[in-house]
């Protein structure tokens, strides 16, 4: 009998972007589930609108700069950023909302930076914060939790912008909790007398407690799964809920509890599938840990003082920038060398 004694490696690869993208989507899932639990068909919509525009864009840029366009798209890379800016948008988003945030998210932040691998940002976050500072207006306007519009009315809605019969925008919208509390906090009213206002749930805010406990499931198997490491999420969510613990013990009434804070908004989402993006994150362990942290405080900082409600993208932006020189800075020590 003949043997062949064929070179190494010899163990077969378990994962690839296809395979981590795959886990991704699964994750979101629950999430997913939630929202359209608590806001309705208008989740979906985004999810389709954003993910269709985002591969379109995709495979006409690799169309463009000659490359591989099958091949790349199967990677799923562009369906995530898709989904990830869909879940960011209010339900009720007109159509061309989630379409221009993809283009930009694809055509700008990823392709004419080279491509996946190559792109500084989140482009999620980065198509997210040009629709926020360019429509702040249809940014701000979500539906009010447990009161969803059916599904022919979210269409009809989304693509004429025409309201249901008797139904006025105002009433079919509102701001979050995130920015009801900010803005009431701003006109000198206490947290105890805003109690009866349901913007407060059992342990977050009214709604989106239940989101950000699926996000945090899904994030939960994809550490299990080793899609990302422990360090990001974990470094995210302690800064944010250590930020706001000191504030709040100092004064509960003028400052939301670490709970809120951290079932509320973009967190959850934020923190396990946002900000652990393996392109534009820190790669060192250490690295990481401070990158996750700066993300968790300055989200808190925004949320508190800035001109936003959930500052979520505009800290993984920050340090998306500051990612190369935390890397640089905590490289481990080679084994073998003095220290090591």
């Amino acid at each position: 009998m003949e043997l062949h004694n064929y070179s190494s490696p010899h163990l077969s690869p378990q994962g690839g972007v296809t395979v981590m993208m795959s886990r991704v989507l699964i994750a979101l899932l629950p999430g997913i589930a939630c929202a359209v639990w608590v806001f309705g068909w208008g989740i979906l919509v985004n999810c389709l609108l954003a993910s269709l525009a985002a591969i379109a864009a995709e495979a006409g840029m690799l169309a463009l700069r000659q490359r591989p366009v099958v091949a790349t798209l199967y990677d799923g890379s562009a369906l995530v950023t898709g989904v990830l800016l869909a879940l960011a948008l209010p339900p009720l988003s007109p159509w061309w909302i989630p379409v221009i945030g993809s283009l930009f998210a694809i055509v700008v932040a990823k392709q004419l930076y080279g491509g996946l691998g190559y792109n500084p940002f989140n482009p999620a976050m980065a198509g997210y914060v040009v629709l926020l500072i360019s429509f702040p207006l249809e940014l701000g306007r979500w539906s009010p939790p447990f009161e969803p519009q059916g599904l022919l009315d979210t269409l009809t809605l989304v693509f004429t912008g025409a309201l249901p019969a008797g139904a006025t925008l105002d009433g079919l919208t509102m701001a979050t909790p995130l920015d009801a509390v900010k803005t009431q906090l701003g006109l000198n009213v206490t947290l105890s007398e805003l109690a009866g206002h349901g913007l407060f749930g059992h342990f977050g805010s009214r709604g989106w407690e239940w989101i950000n406990l699926g996000y945090l499931i899904g994030g939960l198997w994809l550490l299990r799964v080793k899609v990302i490491q422990w360090q990001i999420p974990v470094a995210t969510l302690a800064g944010l809920s250590s930020m706001a613990l000191v504030f709040y013990a100092v004064n509960p009434d003028t400052s939301t509890s670490p709970a809120f804070q951290l079932f509320s908004g973009a967190a959850m989402l934020g923190a396990f599938f946002i900000a652990t993006d393996p392109v534009s994150a820190c790669t060192t362990p250490r690295g990481r840990l401070i990158y996750g942290a700066g993300i968790g405080m300055l989200t808190y900082l925004i949320r508190t003082w800035g001109g936003y409600p959930d500052g979520m993208a505009f800290a993984v932006l920050l340090m998306n920038m500051a990612a190369p020189t935390l890397d640089h800075y905590t490289q481990p020590r080679v084994f073998g060398q003095p220290g090591g």
